[in-house]
């Protein structure tokens, strides 16, 4: 007797109902008006970050659509294109073309005989009439690998053909998707030029995106799982789910399937707890799986490094949201944008990122057994471990900062790697960053025990008695937030000029004021 399949929580490649629990992808899509498109004949937009459900919801709009029989619908993505100039992209998009009609079986266009100027063009023009007499719908997937004058002449075919578009003549409904909006694409493609209002591609009725699950979504997709096999989940782990990811679709599947599959076993009936989804995430920010490693990757572009480094110094910046870092990191979904000061999407990627910026430092940080952390019954000894760093700063700071691609965040970074190569083992830490804040917050778990720490600077046009004030109202709210029976530290760095700088043996202090302990740096 064969063992009853069972589905699980998918986190590579588009979703398919039969092997994956999931919800419908159409219930997210925020700005689009799927009836019209196709009865009114309209070119479309959808953005999203890399694995938020854009191809899932473009596989299933398809078989929608296809299943009503009014209409053809075809998926092509435009993957191969990427890294081709233009003479190598076009042809490889009609071969895409190509592939996609006879994937959905049926009839496919030959490669036309003809420049990359007017390929494309001819491709789906030979396509509308081989479908006819019904109209055809074509789903563009992975859009954003095109750049520069492929970018340029792939738009301009289309809007070429949109004047004639109908049954038998060309596709008479078009949607591009990728990660970006289209006119971010035509920008980069003219050398960071916005486009005016006729270049080259002003026939778009709708730029829609795809949001994150909602709480009760998370409770509806695992919701699936119970009813197929009685597991259970608290309310609590839905809570830490939700918390962690903000209903990012990627991190909710692979804590789920963590969980489910590796923590518990697949076919476990055991409740999923805290202690499991903590397990889980720990594994995940761990194993640098490719699509975290892809938003690490992204901090090799300078723009979008100067704004990680905002936000995580707490900068008020009038002008961050006018800046293309700014809406580069919202599109790749590092970012949020909702009328709120500028964070980190969500605590997973603050994790990712802030490891990913502090590894340099932490490698060359001394062994943990190199000085005294612990107390003599084996618990974290938060006291001497922030007086050994305060001795480390005084002796390697000036030296490190010169070759940190990251001056104005470098002591949060410092410290946090200090931190994060003594807890690696044995804890975690969270942490809480957003433009505007002036502060970076973080709270050290190790053996069951919180130590609260927050992060000033002292700059120039500041006084140590106002930021220390200000320091410790921060984190007393703070502590009353996230643990309030812990030991708190205020840990202020001197980052003023060094005329105003005072010497070390001033610089370097420690004192405990309504049981709070502040470090000078």
């Amino acid at each position: 007797m064969t063992r009853r399949h069972l589905r699980f929580f998918n986190t590579t490649g588009p979703c398919d109902p039969a092997d994956h629990y999931m919800l419908p992808p159409q219930e997210r899509l925020q700005g689009a008006q799927l009836g019209r498109y196709v009865r009114d004949k309209l070119y479309w937009v959808l953005h999203a970050p890399r694995q938020t459900g854009k191809t899932t919801f473009l596989q299933t709009w398809m078989r929608e659509i296809n299943a009503g029989g009014e209409a053809v619908a075809c998926y092509v993505t435009l993957e191969r294109c990427q890294g081709l100039d233009l003479e190598r992209a076009m042809p490889a998009a009609c071969e895409a073309i190509r592939e996609g009609a006879l994937k959905a079986g049926f009839p496919a266009p030959g490669i036309p005989v003809s420049g990359a100027a007017s390929m494309l063009s001819l491709s789906l023009t030979e396509w509308a009439v081989l479908v006819s007499p019904k109209p055809l719908v074509v789903l563009f997937d992975e859009v954003d690998v095109l750049a520069g004058e492929s970018m340029i002449s792939f738009l301009r075919q289309l809007r070429g053909g949109f004047s004639t578009r109908g049954i038998g003549r060309f596709p008479v409904s078009i949607a591009l998707v990728g990660m970006r909006d289209l006119k971010d694409y035509i920008t980069d493609a003219k050398g960071g030029v916005s486009p005016n209002p006729g270049s080259p591609f002003n026939i778009k009725e709708d730029s829609a995106v795809i949001g994150n699950f909602s709480r009760d979504s998370i409770s509806r997709l695992f919701a699936q799982r119970t009813l197929e096999t009685g597991q259970q989940i608290t309310s609590e782990a839905l809570d830490y789910v939700y918390s962690q990811s903000r209903g990012q679709p990627w991190i909710v599947n692979n804590l789920f399937k963590r969980v489910t599959l590796r923590i518990l076993g697949e076919t476990s009936s055991e409740t999923v707890t805290l202690s499991h989804l903590l397990e889980a995430r720990e594994q995940m920010v761990s194993a640098r799986e490719t699509h975290l490693d892809a938003l690490a990757y992204r901090l090799e572009k300078p723009e979008v490094r100067t704004l990680i480094e905002k936000i995580l110094v707490g900068d008020a910046d009038m002008q961050m949201k006018r800046s293309r870092g700014f809406q580069l990191c919202v599109d790749l979904g590092l970012v949020t944008d909702d009328n709120a000061p500028p964070t980190v999407s969500n605590p997973i990627y603050r994790e990712v990122l802030a490891r990913e910026i502090t590894a340099g430092p932490q490698a060359m940080i001394p062994e943990r057994g190199s000085f005294r952390w612990k107390t003599t019954e084996g618990r974290l000894d938060m006291d001497q471990l922030l007086r050994e760093f305060q001795n480390f700063w005084r002796e390697h700071s000036e030296i490190w900062e010169r070759t940190s691609d990251y001056t104005e965040a470098f002591p949060h970074l410092l410290l946090m790697a200090f931190l994060q190569r003594i807890t690696n083992g044995g804890g975690r830490i969270d942490r809480e960053y957003a433009a505007g804040r002036g502060r970076l917050d973080l709270c050290v778990e190790y053996e069951g025990s919180r130590y609260i720490l927050e992060i000033k600077l002292l700059r120039d046009y500041q006084t140590l008695e106002r930021v220390e004030s200000q320091g410790l109202l921060q984190i007393r709210h703070y502590r009353e937030t996230v643990a309030p029976d812990s030991p708190c530290y205020l840990v202020i760095f001197d980052r003023r000029s060094p005329e105003k700088k005072l010497p070390w043996e001033q610089r370097i202090y420690w004192k405990t004021v309504d049981s709070i302990h502040v470090l000078g740096c």
